[in-house]
């Protein structure tokens, strides 16, 4: 599960490791990276949405790896149907992005994410791509990635770029981790080791995470500390 405007092939490398000795079903979400759009997108919904495919497809005891947004959705999940899942590794993400930000955050109830979308959709073409531009290097230490990441973004659709940027700032996921039963693994980059009581603080109720910090890089962890994420996956899958 891929983060957030990011497509599914940013596990390229993840799968190729893996798919000789696992099936990989890999997601793009609907209306990120040149996805065809879906009505009323939301963090929620999302959620539901997977944990379906999962039944459906009669998947057994999956292990979830989600990247930055769907990293929370991979808690989500597993919180929320406990029996599902087999094990999660969540990379590079928090229970309540915000809340590293601001300690006394509250999640609305019915939140209106109506001013967000305007101004994503309100923005030319020309003036998206250059906030992509000013933002991705802040999140990618690899440059040779740097265009295929912003070009996902750019083919996101708007309105869902704005409602979910909206809606993943208002979850916080810091009181329902603690019905997480299966084994966790959380990945985080290099700069988090400076934050450590305040992003384990967040997690304390999930009893499972087995917090591991990269050496190096920036939130892309599969970019930018391929050799180390792709040796911890193997170590905590096996």
């Amino acid at each position: 599960m891929p983060g957030f405007a990011s497509s599914g092939d940013v596990f390229n490398e993840t799968r190729a490791t893996f798919e000789k000795d696992f099936t990989c079903y890999t997601l793009t979400m609907a209306g990120f990276a040149g996805v065809k759009p879906q009505p009323n997108p939301s963090f929620e919904n999302w959620k539901t949405e997977i944990a379906n495919f999962i039944k459906e497809n009669k998947i057994v005891k999956p292990i979830l790896v989600g990247h930055s947004m769907g990293g929370g959705l991979a808690l989500a999940i597993a919180a929320d149907y406990p029996e599902l899942i087999g094990k999660i590794v969540v990379v590079d993400a928090l229970p309540c992005m915000v809340a590293l930000m601001d300690p006394s955050f509250k999640s609305k109830e019915n939140n209106d994410c109506t001013a967000m979308v305007n101004q994503m959709t309100g923005m030319t073409d020309a003036q998206f791509l250059e906030m992509q531009k000013k933002t991705m290097p802040r999140l990618l230490a690899d440059a040779s990635k740097m265009d295929m990441v912003v070009d996902w973004s750019v083919k996101s659709d708007r309105k869902t770029f704005g409602q979910m940027y909206c809606d993943f700032s208002n979850t916080d996921l810091r009181a329902k981790i603690a019905q997480i039963k299966c084994p966790a693994l959380i990945l985080l980059e290099s700069y988090f080791i400076n934050l450590k009581p305040a992003i384990e603080e967040q997690y304390k109720n999930l009893k499972t995470a087995n917090f591991q910090y990269a050496s190096k890089g920036l939130h892309f962890i599969m970019y930018d500390d391929k050799d180390w994420y792709l040796s911890q996956l193997s170590n905590f899958i096996k």
